[in-house]
C-alpha cells in the first residue's frame, strides 16, 4: 500500500493531499530513507513523520483494507513515538494560554502598559544586585 494511502487510513491525516504535501516537505521517512507519496510500505515498516510539532514514530504491523475506525487503529500500527514528546507538547500548549487566552484579540492598551511595566520592574532588579 501506497504511504500516503496508509497514512490516511490510520487516521494520522484527514485526507490523502495532506499526506502528500507533507510527503512533498519531506516530512515523512520509512526505514530513514525520504518518503515520496508512492513509496510502497510493507509490514514492520518503521515510519518517521512530523505532525503538530511532534515527530510521530510509527510501525507497520499489518495493511489495511481502506480507512478503519479509530478503534480499530492499533491493530494496524505500532506507536512508538516517546512520551517526552507528548509532554513538550502538553507543555507548548500551557505556555500559549498562560499569556493570554484563546479569542480575547489583540492587546488593549492596559495590557501592553502592564507588559512594559513588568518587564520595566525585572530590569530595575538586575540593575539593584549589581
Amino acid at each position: 500500500m501506497r504511504i500516503d494511502k496508509f497514512l490516511w487510513c490510520v487516521r494520522y491525516y484527514k485526507t490523502r493531499n495532506m499526506v502528500t504535501e507533507a510527503c512533498k516537505k519531506n516530512h515523512v521517512t520509512v526505514n530513514g530513507q525520504v518518503a515520496k507519496p508512492s513509496k510502497e510500505v510493507f509490514p514492520t515498516d518503521k515510519i518517521t513523520f512530523r505532525k503538530d510539532q511532534i515527530t510521530q514514530i510509527i510501525t507497520v504491523l499489518d495493511i489495511p483494507e481502506s480507512r478503519v475506525g479509530a478503534k480499530l487503529v492499533d491493530m494496524y500500527r505500532k506507536n512508538e513515538t516517546p512520551a517526552e514528546a507528548y509532554q513538550h507538547l502538553e507543555l507548548l500548549k500551557l505556555s500559549k494560554e498562560h499569556y493570554r487566552k484563546n479569542g480575547t484579540g489583540r492587546p488593549t492598551k492596559k495590557d501592553r502598559r502592564d507588559i512594559d511595566e513588568f518587564g520595566n520592574e525585572i530590569h530595575n532588579e538586575d540593575e539593584d544586585s549589581e
